[in-house]
């Protein structure tokens, strides 16, 4: 069996959604002091709901596909359903990690979770 699923290797080779939001309605960055992978997330939200995300990472190919692939679980929901998203789904999504790269999809979600948490700061609106 392959290290890697095909779809964590296409997130990897061809990410979506990589860069930044100048004018972002949430901000989250969240790091590993472990492996040093560093993840930061954008949001810009429109009556509650993801209207773009962004995202840089710095880390290994497992960080950038658990990225990419939390934009695209994220982008177009409202944000009750972006709360509840969780490490399991995004590496579901990806079809799998090994077990010693599942901290990446563990990123993501803290990431994402840090933003509606700076959303909710700037906006003093409820998530």
């Amino acid at each position: 069996m392959a290290l890697y699923s095909e779809k964590v290797m296409d997130h990897f080779l061809h990410p979506r959604n990589v860069g930044v939001i100048e004018d972002a309605d949430g901000i989250g960055e969240v790091g590993n002091a472990k492996c040093g992978d560093i993840m930061k997330m954008y949001l810009k939200i429109e009556d509650g709901v993801v209207e773009d995300v962004k995202f840089e990472t710095f880390g290994c190919g497992s960080a950038i596909a658990s990225s990419s692939m939390a934009t695209e679980l994220i982008k177009g929901q409202p944000l009750s359903e972006v709360r509840k998203l969780t490490n399991k789904a995004v590496a579901e999504a990806l079809d799998g990690l090994p077990d010693y790269k599942m901290h990446c999809s563990v990123l993501a979600e803290e990431a994402i979770q840090a933003a509606l948490e700076d959303y909710e700061s700037r906006s003093g609106k409820k998530v």
